[in-house]
């Protein structure tokens, strides 16, 4: 069973990474795996709904050369502000810039956290976006968030975690 469990991890982590939003499964959580059977927490990572954000685009997996990998702060009582700041902010951004090809949306119910994973045809593409149309655009996020949340400043979502991975 030992043995097991890895590869498990992987194949459900690469179904979320590698399919469309339509055929991978809607969540996968704890709850459809006893913790006494697998204590990893792989399987806390709920997707959000493929209705709710745009995951994929025309362009295959195999275009992607750099992930842009970032986690935040999103407490359960949050999710559908988180959702609403998303769609007004950076989705529609992100659908028009040079080398964007799709991302992924998960939510850690243990950790209360919103892993963001997004897909880039190139690394040189993504970092040729100028700083400050990303602070314009992170503004709007927050000023949409602020207002859901019912706060007058603050980012009510910081960042927790920023990186980049790279598909093997």
């Amino acid at each position: 069973m030992n043995r097991v469990l890895p590869m498990v991890s992987w194949l459900m982590a690469a179904l979320l990474w590698f399919c469309p939003p339509a055929f991978a499964p809607a969540a996968f959580a704890r709850t459809a795996f006893p913790s006494s059977t697998f204590s990893s927490t792989a399987f806390s990572l709920t997707a959000l709904p493929s209705s709710t954000f745009a995951t994929t685009t025309t362009r295959s997996a195999s275009e992607v050369t750099v992930v842009e990998h970032l986690r935040i702060k999103v407490p359960a009582n949050a999710l559908s502000v988180w959702h609403k700041a998303e769609e007004g902010s950076w989705e529609p951004w992100l659908a028009k810039q040079e080398g964007f090809i799709g991302r992924d949306l998960l939510w850690d119910p243990e950790t209360e956290e919103g892993t963001l994973l997004i897909r880039w045809a190139s690394r040189e593409q993504w970092k040729a976006i100028p700083a400050a149309d990303v602070a314009q655009v992170q503004e709007q996020f927050e000023r949409i968030a602020r207002d859901g949340m019912g706060q007058t400043s603050g980012n009510p979502f910081p960042l927790v975690f920023e990186g980049e991975l790279l598909p093997q």
